[in-house]
């Protein structure tokens, strides 16, 4: 289709243009909006795709178990649709999202973090890496705090921050922030790591609070790094 003429379709006519295959299903590649990293290959059929469209969040069919499946309902590792596209056989779905966490049930960032590398001796040689590195603990800390404010657990400090609302977290992170500018100032370094450590865990509540996922952060910190310089 040429750049000047667009095709719209209504939703019945789309499901109509896609290939299922023979147990009704499509191909569906996850990918990261703000980095192009590939997270996940999954599997939609149309009550799984037409939820995503819906609810602007991933839907999935299991085939394993067969059942639908909300990508993140259990673990709050959610994935918000930022673009779909269909491609040109109509036999695959590429699905670009901001994800809530990490992708991979185990706990990594993407499910394809095991790289394949290839050589002509020995040839094909599989090497385990962790795609998350070490900011991994952060992926980590944000699903929790997700799951804390959907579960509302009692006793948990958390669930205390989320039940007093926004302006207890404010005060917090003002608290927190104060402490860290005054251990900088004292060059207490241990002491600098645990008011820094504090301030991190606030912030990441402030912005599960406000519904602003880190990976927003992360994509305007790539963004403003990417910038040409000027002199």
């Amino acid at each position: 289709m040429s750049d000047d003429i667009r095709q719209e379709l209504s939703l019945e006519q789309l499901l109509e243009h896609i290939r299922w295959d023979a147990s009704g299903l499509v191909p569906a590649i996850v990918q990261h909006a703000a980095t192009g990293q590939v997270l996940t290959l999954a599997y939609m059929n149309q009550e799984s795709l037409k939820l995503s469209l819906e609810t602007g969040q991933t839907w999935f069919w299991s085939r394993s178990r067969q059942e639908l499946w909300h990508k993140g309902a259990t673990s709050g590792n959610t994935q918000q649709i930022v673009r779909m596209s269909l491609d040109c056989d109509g036999d695959s779905l590429v699905v670009q999202v901001n994800p809530q966490g990490p992708a991979c049930h185990t706990g990594e960032e993407t499910c394809f973090y095991r790289d394949i590398a290839v050589g002509t001796d020995p040839g094909l040689q599989v090497a385990a890496r962790s795609s998350s590195g070490r900011f991994a603990v952060l992926a980590e800390l944000e699903a929790v705090i997700a799951e804390r404010e959907r579960t509302r657990p009692e006793g948990a400090y958390t669930t205390y921050l989320f039940d007093k609302g926004v302006d207890k977290i404010l005060k917090k992170v003002g608290e927190e922030t104060s402490e860290t500018i005054i251990a900088a100032k004292n060059k207490d370094n241990d002491e600098l790591r645990l008011e820094v450590s504090d301030l991190i865990y606030h912030l990441l509540v402030l912005l599960q609070e406000r519904k602003l996922p880190l990976d927003d952060i992360m994509a305007e910190l790539n963004r403003r790094h990417e910038r040409p310089r000027r002199d």
